[in-house]
């Protein structure tokens, strides 16, 4: 196992919800990340959430595609995101989508853990490549 850190800077722009969830109050948003640190790139990609400020509640489920560099290799891959929060308290699940790794990322498995503290998103990744 290999493990990348750095940060990324995150827009988010609401999207349009289908009419049949309308009523659900189920969100959705694009994504546009701009990563630094052992991964160097660009992300696109779709979230669909919940939230429920009052109870401090909720979840999301979200797929990115990174494409750029990961410890000098170029390529991309794409991330599948499902994480909840119950009174406050985080759950996160983020995992490279099997087969996803293109170019020289081809391969590629992998969980990233995202760390938010003092209005910064950081990531820790860890991951297997073949021959590296």
């Amino acid at each position: 196992m290999m493990e990348a850190k750095g940060h990324f800077e995150i827009k988010m722009a609401p999207e349009a919800i289908s009419a049949t969830a309308a009523d659900s109050g189920i969100g959705r948003m694009s994504l546009d990340k701009q990563y630094h640190g052992d991964i160097e790139g660009h992300s696109t990609g779709e979230m669909l959430g919940y939230r429920n400020m009052a109870l401090g509640a909720g979840g999301y489920v979200a797929m990115e595609t990174v494409h750029g560099t990961l410890g000098g290799r170029a390529g991309s891959f794409t991330l599948q995101h499902s994480s909840t929060m119950d009174a406050g308290v985080g759950t996160q699940s983020i995992q490279v989508v099997p087969g996803s790794g293109s170019g020289a990322l081809a391969g590629l498995t992998g969980q990233l853990l995202i760390i938010q503290a003092d209005g910064r998103h950081t990531y820790e990744f860890t991951y297997t490549l073949p021959n590296a």
